[in-house]
């Protein structure tokens, strides 16, 4: 038997089919654990793209979706939230093949997925607009909340279930129709939830699916005037290039971009409980996370001691295969990726930070198939230092001194990004001024890297804009019509 008879194969999923790529062309996927191909995918080019998109213009200008009342939506979502939540198991342990991420944590990204859609299957039954008859005697005004249209999702490959989540039930429970454009590294579980759609029932062209490297079917969502509005999450640097695109047709966007975000630990701590934060907002998801704590700051009379254990505990984080119960960080993405974090390590170390720990591939037996590193830390980092200011998305942390609450607030908000950040604190009067003067969408208080689908989640500066989660993020998938209506006899209407 082949290899090719032995993975599993995809299509696109475009107006409710399923096809190949207009080209005929595919790509494979490998696991990055261990190299072997764990799917065969369609690779979708410009014709394709434009398929999808006209799939969707016609399902919202012309199909039932948008015109359905809340509750009709609100059913079908719940029915894939239930689908999803049977196929847990099978789904989290695809998503660890192609991703390279821990099982256990493969199965939290599948869970926290399916608590985001049941979260809006509930919140689509409650879209408002507002009324007012105080403008004027004879006048009632209204305010309308109307689906902003065809929208083409973009996600990353780090948490590819999970940023898709965080857009997807939403743009739907507005009235939209979409068009899901997975990062080529990770697109095998994106197209395992467009089955779960189908199986539900969704009319067709409400949900499509295009797979394959970004270029050309990425460009023609942002420059086609059919798409409304795109939602991403990815770098900064696609980010830019995305807006510079979508200008010509003034397309609505959101974006969530990268991070550089500070986790503080002030000397009045909670020790046990700042060094799980610590250890978790570095190397979970192998540190390929854009909120990750990768500059910890940590006040001077608790620092040697803090490092000390820290470092120790880091360098007994168990590295290895993804599918092992016992594994705690998994492999890197692709080979190329970790050379570039690899490529960090080296200018942390010609800078004059202190390797603490790490800093390696891992080499010998099972490593020696996938792409795998050390937890890495590097101590005495100043905040100028190449490691401190620019995103690195793998498992290195440079952790940097500071005296004083101005000190930490001034180098926290040292830097381009703005996505999130913590302090660990006893000290309520602290911790509500760290809140307010911290540059960052998300903040957390003696926790680290908690999300919920209540809580809306977005970056400030470079880390992007607009909303995801919460009741924010459903109003960035509509529009705001305000309707005037004159009541009574119209006296002298237009005299003025």
């Amino acid at each position: 038997m082949t290899t090719k008879q032995l993975v599993k194969s995809y299509q696109l999923f475009i107006n409710g089919e399923w096809s190949d790529s207009a080209n005929g062309e595919t790509f494979v996927r490998r696991n990055p654990a261990n190299g072997e191909v764990v799917a065969e995918l369609a690779k979708a080019g410009v014709e394709d793209a434009k398929l999808a998109i006209a799939a969707a213009r016609q399902a919202f200008d012309k199909g039932e979706w948008p015109k359905m009342s809340g509750r009709d939506r609100s059913e079908l979502l719940y029915r894939a939230y239930l689908k999803i939540v049977e196929k847990t198991d099978e789904i989290a342990e695809l998503l660890s093949k192609e991703m390279g991420k821990p099982l256990s944590e493969a199965k939290g990204e599948v869970g926290a997925a399916a608590n985001i859609l049941n979260y809006y299957a509930g919140l689509s039954r409650s879209i408002y607009g507002q009324t007012s008859n105080q403008v004027q005697d004879g006048l009632l005004g209204l305010t309308l909340r109307i689906p902003v249209g065809v929208v083409g999702i973009i996600t990353p490959w780090n948490f590819p279930l999970g940023t898709l989540m965080q857009k997807l039930p939403a743009a739907l429970a507005a009235g939209c129709t979409v068009i899901i454009k997975p990062a080529s590294a990770t697109p095998i579980t994106t197209v395992e939830f467009a089955k779960i759609f189908e199986e539900v029932g969704f009319p067709k062209g409400v949900v499509n699916v295009i797979t394959g490297p970004g270029g050309a079917a990425g460009q023609e969502l942002a420059t086609n005037p059919d798409v409304d509005k795109i939602a991403f999450t990815g770098s900064t640097e696609i980010g830019q290039e995305l807006m510079k695109l979508s200008s010509d047709t003034l397309k609505k966007l959101s974006m969530e971009l990268g991070g550089k975000s500070p986790n503080i630990v002030f000397a009045d701590a909670d020790i046990e409980d700042a060094l799980d934060g610590a250890l978790f907002g570095s190397f979970f998801n192998q540190g390929e996370v854009c909120t990750s704590g990768s500059r910890l700051l940590v006040q001077d009379e608790i620092y040697d001691e803090f490092v000390e254990r820290l470092v120790a505990r880091a360098s007994s984080i168990k590295v290895g295969d993804p599918l092992d119960a016992d594994t705690e960080m998994g492999a890197l993405i692709t080979e190329s990726h970790l050379n570039t974090v690899l490529g960090y390590v080296e200018k942390g170390v010609s800078e004059g930070a202190k390797l603490l720990t790490g800093g390696n591939r891992l080499t010998g037996g099972i490593y020696n198939q996938g792409f795998y590193m050390e937890p890495t830390i590097f101590g005495d980092v100043s905040p100028d230092m190449i490691i401190s200011r620019e995103e690195i998305f793998g498992p290195v942390l440079s952790v940097i001194r500071f005296k004083d609450f101005d000190e930490a607030m001034e180098i926290a908000n040292d830097t381009i990004f703005g996505l999130a950040g913590a302090v660990w604190t006893k000290d309520i009067d602290k911790a509500l001024r760290a809140a307010q003067t911290i540059k960052a969408g998300t903040l957390w208080v003696n926790h680290y890297m908690e999300a919920h689908s209540e809580l809306p989640f977005g970056g400030f500066k470079q880390s992007g804009f607009g909303k995801e989660l919460g009741t924010l993020g459903l109003d960035g998938f509509s529009e705001v019509k305000t309707v005037q209506i004159h009541v009574g006899k119209r006296n002298n209407f237009y005299k003025w």
